[in-house]
């Protein structure tokens, strides 16, 4: 594992651990009646205490020691449960510092209004959660220390049952997954190295997996990924590959869910060459074919019931060199739809609209589709929305309440979304301007200067896949969600330095497996 188990604890077993943490609104606790007296005597010394986080010792604290973190506000309007998931992730540092192996973790908020205090109700989750986001490291960096970098080795929560820790330990070991995929170097994850991880990761579930290479069958069944792969097959170990995973629960199936990742290795622009420095970081332009296979992940631990998930990834990389792909070509794609190529760095739209079309077809005869496609696609949407994922939903999404039920939930576990709506600009923004094509890619500005600059690609992905058919005027409507996660991917909107979120894993395995 690389990172701590979570359990339930309780008073019977506080002397396995070897350190306590309490995180409260107060100075008194509902596990240790001494705490007060000893934040008391301890202050005389230090002045910080009930401040900021502070280590008091006592005999009948477990290792004789315990962790005060003072919770701060958390009753104003634009409070959320990051506040909590936060003090995990920032005081995992001092934590390590502690040489603490086995923690218990309490999370005490006795003053909260009952108006606010169902932000909080995962409150204990969200701090393990955090503490892991603090505690992961790189691949890189496991493979060269071995098992020296892992510290915390587990976690016992109090307040929570069995089936609780073992939910959100699923949940953190689906984001370490998305974290490693997203944020290994290009070359160790290259796309023959991010299909072994993920084979390597299935081989011994009971999903199904698959991996698609051969150039002439890619060709055939995604040209528009072919495009982009064109210049990355001389080279053995960039050669392009489609990674198909599916799980089916027990039971009768109730609803089917398509997600399509976008797993782009390492994007340099193509011949559309990003410059000026803007190359760096760009091995993390994986990230949405990473939260799909985090995604795959939670099901095979979770194994919900009546629900069945097919996933395919694009592991893509999009080299330049004479067989680059170019603007003004134009591509037919799947779907027979004819795609002028405006921009060969948005080559995102191209992997993924291959899988949309194929997934619009097997959608036709399946129970309850719904449509997804993952990917850090537009810096424009890290511009708009920040460190918050966009959703975009056509008609029939909408109709429903995708999104909304999306985001919902990740309000309750720090995976917070925003909903961005579609357009008539967008559709127009794309539209052919002669009879050679169908569907214009992109505009030849970047995402950030460009009006609507994370809206229109969706209307593209629509078109291009055709599931601009499955609209609610149509005789089969199809819901398809957008998820475009430039801005919540990566720490800080940090491309280079940055570390992997796993975001948006944790608003919708809590939306259709833990709901």
């Amino acid at each position: 594992m690389t990172f701590p188990l979570a359990h339930a604890a309780d008073k019977s077993n506080f002397s396995r651990y070897d350190l306590a943490i309490i995180v409260s609104d107060q100075e008194s606790s509902i596990h240790f009646s001494s705490l007060a007296s000893e934040m008391d005597n301890a202050r005389e010394h230090d002045p910080r205490v009930g401040q900021k986080a502070s280590l008091l010792t006592h005999k009948t604290f477990p290792g004789g020691r315990l962790l005060h973190i003072p919770s701060g506000r958390l009753d104003r309007d634009y409070d959320d449960v990051r506040r909590i998931f936060d003090l995990g992730r920032d005081n995992a540092e001092l934590i390590i510092d502690l040489d603490a192996k086995k923690i218990l973790v309490s999370v005490e908020l006795e003053n909260i209004d009952q108006r606010v205090a169902k932000k909080y109700r995962f409150a204990i989750e969200n701090f393990y959660l955090g503490l892991c986001q603090g505690l992961y490291q790189p691949l890189e960096a496991r493979q060269s220390f071995e098992q020296s970098l892992i510290s915390v080795l587990e976690v016992g929560l109090l307040g929570i049952d069995a089936e609780q820790a073992n939910i959100v330990t699923s949940l953190e070991a689906s984001k370490s997954v998305a974290r490693d995929l997203c944020g290994t170097e290009p070359e160790r994850m290259a796309p023959p190295g991010f299909a072994l991880y993920c084979q390597t990761l299935f081989e011994s579930s009971d999903l199904s997996f698959d991996i698609i290479e051969d150039e002439k069958e890619l060709l055939n069944d995604f040209p528009a990924l072919h495009a982009v792969a064109r210049a990355s097959f001389h080279v053995e170990r960039h050669r392009p590959r489609v990674i198909s995973i599916v799980y089916e629960g027990e039971g009768e199936i109730e609803k089917t869910l398509y997600l399509a990742g976008k797993g782009i290795t390492f994007d340099t622009g193509g011949v559309d060459l990003k410059v000026n420095g803007h190359m760096a970081g760009m091995s993390r332009d994986k990230g949405g074919g990473a939260a799909v296979a985090g995604m795959m992940y939670a099901l095979s631990l979770l194994k919900p019931k009546n629900i069945r998930v097919e996933a395919k990834i694009a592991a893509v990389r999009n080299n330049v060199d004479a067989e680059a792909y170019t603007p003004d070509e134009i591509i037919t794609g799947h779907s027979g739809v004819r795609v002028r190529v405006g921009n060969t760095d948005a080559e995102g739209r191209m992997v993924l609209m291959d899988i949309l079309s194929h997934f619009r077809e097997k959608a036709a005869s399946a129970v309850s589709p719904e449509i997804f496609s993952f990917a850090t696609l537009t810096g424009h949407a890290a511009v708009a929305h920040g460190p918050y994922t966009a959703l975009l939903e056509n008609g029939p999404a909408k109709e429903v309440g995708i999104a909304s039920i999306i985001a919902e939930n990740g309000e309750l576990w720090s995976d917070l979304c925003h909903q961005s709506l579609v357009r008539r600009e967008d559709y127009d923004f794309v539209k052919p301007r002669t009879k050679a094509d169908d569907v214009l890619s992109s505009n030849n500005a970047p995402s950030v200067s460009t009006v609507r600059g994370h809206q229109f690609p969706m209307a593209f992905l629509s078109v291009a896949s055709g599931l601009d058919k499955h609209g609610l005027d149509s005789h089969q409507p199809i819901p398809f969600t957008h998820v475009d996660i430039a801005g919540s991917a990566v720490e800080n909107l940090d491309w280079q330095h940055g570390k992997p979120t796993g975001a948006p894993i944790a608003s919708f395995v809590q939306a259709y497996v833990n709901k």
